[in-house]
């Protein structure tokens, strides 16, 4: 494995050797951030993202820095590195109120709080406890006061966990002012551990599943009555609803009900509500389909569900359709090339705790502007690059049809194939969309690269754009985009289309970001 190696100008080279180009500070902190769920990435180490984003958050306007913060919180739909970008910011910035701004955006959570401590504590080698945590800046401490004062006791006391840092300890250490007296009743609450116990779908089952049954029958209908008073409760959260419907199913659940949860599964304004990345919809299509990965060899086709299940598919699609019903740009005669990289460091666990790998992420982002495309070619890319058509009426079906057959191109990483194949058949497009980690190279080592490719496309189509689509944020393009044909867009929310969207009306990533007002 190679890492970056400068050669001249901004050229350097990719973790696979070959030629690639550097992205400027703020592009790279922009790719690196909305890319990150902080686990392992196949090039590069927890530890190593996290010195290289603080090196980065150095070389950076603290004013970008915060922005993006609240960008990657509010608009790409991530929790955990918008804290860390705060903490970060907040050992290196101060004079003034940035750092309570930009604290009080990013938390949007009850336990957002305790998070942060918990990450300031471990970036600022605080070792020995919460009060080793006395010393919070002036600033954070002014943006923690303001996080406290959103929340009520019911948001309290869903997450008040017992954690390395617990809200009790929070609360003396930041100090907030009640805003007024039910709002100190409920400090009083927590300093007291007397919160009431939420009614959450996970108290309701665990409150169940403590119960003594006489038989495996009377357990099974005390669980179905529970999931039928839960969906009826309306205190059941998208998400909650996306993670148990396998469980609801399995219940036995009456038929009205699972109409109930299809009907709000696949309501637009319950989608657009929820914010849900587009591959959560995937997970849980998988997890209806018995929870396995499609491989070679496995016929989807063969396997029997229930009519309840059918409908709750055909939820889920109509669910991720509704997620980009306003993506603009592609009209009957745009002509669009979608083609999705199957290399091994694409197929990674985007964390820990997902089923879903950063080729998933591509596959359903790319079956999305499939979807919304009247002209299009798609397929896949490793060794050999191979178009694979599919209807555009089912994003997940397809989805989970690319990846079952992601071994016939094999597993290294010439994106150049795509262009030279577009050459070939001297075949026009518009739009030349990659789904990457951008650590294309050539495997067969005859000196070619996407980069050659796009120069002789372009005497072909000269009006053509291509867009490469960031999945990982290593840092480095395949393209150089300074160029006005060349554009990188990152990060795992179906609001990347947005910044597509942006590019199209004449701005870019980071213009985006720049919007945003804290």
């Amino acid at each position: 494995m190679k890492f970056n190696t400068k050669t001249q100008g901004n050229e350097t080279t990719n973790y696979a050797g070959a030629k690639a180009y550097k992205m400027n500070v703020a592009m790279e902190l922009y790719a690196t951030v909305v890319t990150s769920a902080l686990s392992d990435n196949f090039y590069e180490k927890t530890g190593d993202r996290l010195t290289r984003l603080r090196e980065l958050i150095a070389k950076n306007d603290p004013v970008f820095v915060a922005k993006l913060a609240v960008y990657a919180r509010e608009k790409m739909y991530l929790r955990s590195i918008p804290l860390v970008l705060a903490v970060e910011l907040a050992k290196i910035h101060n004079g003034d109120n940035l750092i309570s701004r930009m604290v009080a955006r990013v938390i949007q959570r009850a336990d957002e709080i305790t998070e942060l401590l918990a990450y300031y504590q471990l970036a600022n080698q605080r070792t020995q406890g919460i009060k080793k945590l006395n010393a919070l800046s002036k600033q954070m401490q002014k943006g923690l006061v303001e996080a406290f004062n959103k929340f009520d006791s019911y948001q309290f006391a869903k997450y008040n966990r017992d954690g390395e840092v617990k809200l009790k300890d929070a609360l003396f250490l930041v100090h907030p002012k009640a805003k007024d007296e039910a709002q100190q009743a409920i400090f009083n609450q927590i300093v007291n551990d007397s919160l009431s116990v939420p009614y959450t779908w996970e108290t309701e089952l665990s409150a169940l599943g403590q119960m003594g049954f006489d038989d495996e029958k009377a357990k099974k209908a005390a669980f179905r009555a529970k999931w039928e008073e839960l969906i009826e409760s309306g205190k059941l959260g998208y998400m909650a609803l996306l993670r148990n419907l396998r469980n609801m199913l399995q219940a036995e659940v009456s038929r009205e009900h699972i109409k109930k949860v299809a009907d709000r599964l696949a309501n637009p304004k319950e989608v657009a509500k929820s914010k849900q990345f587009p591959f959560r919809f995937l997970a849980a299509y998988r997890e209806l389909k018995g929870g396995q990965i499609p491989r070679r060899g496995i016929n989807l086709k063969e396997i029997v569900f229930s009519s309840d299940t059918t409908l709750i598919l055909n939820a889920l699609e109509k669910a991720i359709v509704a997620s980009v019903v306003n993506l603009q740009g592609f009209d009957e005669n745009t002509k669009v090339l979608v083609a999705c990289d199957t290399s091994g460091s694409m197929q990674q666990n985007i964390s820990s705790k997902s089923s879903i790998q950063l080729f998933d992420v591509g596959l359903v982002l790319g079956m999305l502007l499939q979807n919304r495309s009247q002209s299009v070619i798609s397929g896949i890319f490793g060794d050999t690059w191979k178009v694979i058509n599919l209807p555009s009426g089912n994003i997940l079906a397809n989805a989970d049809e690319l990846h079952r057959r992601e071994g016939e191109v094999g597993y290294s990483t010439n994106g150049y194939l795509v262009i030279k194949d577009l050459i070939k058949r001297k075949k026009a497009v518009d739009k030349v969309m990659i789904f990457t980690d951008c650590q294309l190279w050539d495997s067969n080592f005859t000196n070619e690269s996407i980069a050659k490719y796009w120069d002789e496309y372009k005497k072909i189509a000269p009006n053509a754009k291509i867009y490469l689509f960031d999945l990982a944020g290593y840092g480095q393009a395949p393209l150089n985009i300074v160029r006005n044909d060349v554009f990188l867009i990152a990060g795992w929310s179906e609001r990347v289309f947005e910044v597509l969207e942006a590019i199209e009306n004449g701005n870019s990533a980071l213009s985006e970001i720049e919007k945003v007002v804290i």
